[in-house]
């Protein structure tokens, strides 16, 4: 065989390689190098009691839903007359439309029921009675006519805490009040109770509530829910409920009597709350209540004089 025959011979197969090549690359496609990880993970649980720097924004209170986690607020009547003890009676529906019958205490309370007016007058927080069938019980103070927002804060036996909402109607004249307005103070039967702590939208912010009497200190509040206070905070726009924490608890060897309250609350968004503040003392429970706006500077001045609350809430 002669050069040149042997040189066309070795293009050919040359030839025949290329095509097979560009065969294999149309069937199986280019390889295209993975691209980076890009999950962003700055947001993610750092574990047991960290906060993070950013924002929450997307957190959801409470009681927004009257059906939420597979549980379901079910009103008896949602329309009433006004008067002093008017009984409301409910039940709690699981997924398949049965009554809830077992709980498991929190707080104390196998369940907490909070009844506010919508303009966040009227706020009660009372504990119901269940029977047998399960259904809850209670007499409510509705001599004010209005919209009410009702919750049920609970947690069913085996399974974790809800807070469910459910509009109730009473009949009646309605007088609806504005919000006061943010105050450092406030006093309710004869005790001053005065507000350290700005809310800061996203983040745990640390309030504390401090109880005086008579111009002095109260250092022996007496334990309420597990307890030396417990605080409902609800957001200002559409009745957001928080889950409200206390910082220590009676009998651990560090938490004072008094006259100190610490709590962590934790707001979605920047807005006006209304807080409520549960505080026992001489075998009486009081509820103090106070407006904060989260996101507010902490340098903005409050109206220097206390707010007067009227007595008679109900527990």
């Amino acid at each position: 065989m002669n050069a040149s025959s042997k040189f066309a011979g070795f293009t050919v197969g040359l030839a025949a390689v290329f095509a097979l090549a560009l065969g294999a690359g149309a069937a199986f496609g280019p390889e295209v190098p993975a691209p980076a990880d890009t999950h962003d993970t700055s947001t993610h649980d750092a574990g047991p009691g960290s906060i993070t720097d950013a924002p929450v924004a997307e957190q959801t209170p409470g009681g927004l839903m009257v059906t939420d986690s597979g549980y379901t607020l079910a009103l008896d009547t949602a329309q009433v007359p006004a008067g002093a003890n008017v009984p409301l009676r409910f039940r709690i529906l699981d997924a398949d439309g049965q009554p809830v019958t077992r709980y498991v205490d929190s707080h104390d309370k196998q369940l907490h029921l909070i009844a506010v007016r919508r303009d966040l007058t009227g706020y009660q927080h009372v504990h119901p009675v269940l029977d047998a069938a399960g259904t809850w019980s209670v007499p409510l103070d509705l001599t004010r006519a209005g919209a009410y927002r009702v919750f049920a804060d609970f947690t069913p036996d085996g399974g974790d805490g809800v807070t469910l909402g459910a509009d109730l109607q009473v009949a009646g004249a309605y007088d609806p009040q504005t919000l006061p307005p943010v105050a450092a103070a406030t006093v309710v039967d004869g005790y001053t109770v005065t507000l350290d702590g700005t809310l800061t939208p996203g983040q745990a912010s640390k309030v504390t509530l401090s109880v005086a009497r008579g111009g002095q200190p109260v250092t022996d509040l007496q334990p309420y829910l597990g307890a030396y206070g417990h605080l409902v905070a609800l957001r200002a726009a559409d009745l957001g409920y928080l889950h409200v924490h206390p910082d220590g608890h009676p009998g651990d060897g560090v938490t004072a009597p008094g006259p100190g309250i610490d709590f962590y609350v934790t707001t979605p968004s920047a807005g006006d709350y209304r807080l409520f503040l549960d505080f026992q003392h001489d075998g009486v429970v009081r509820t103090a209540e106070f407006t904060l706006t989260a996101g507010q500077s902490s340098g903005a001045a409050a109206p220097p004089a206390p707010e007067p609350m009227p007595a008679g809430h109900g527990h």
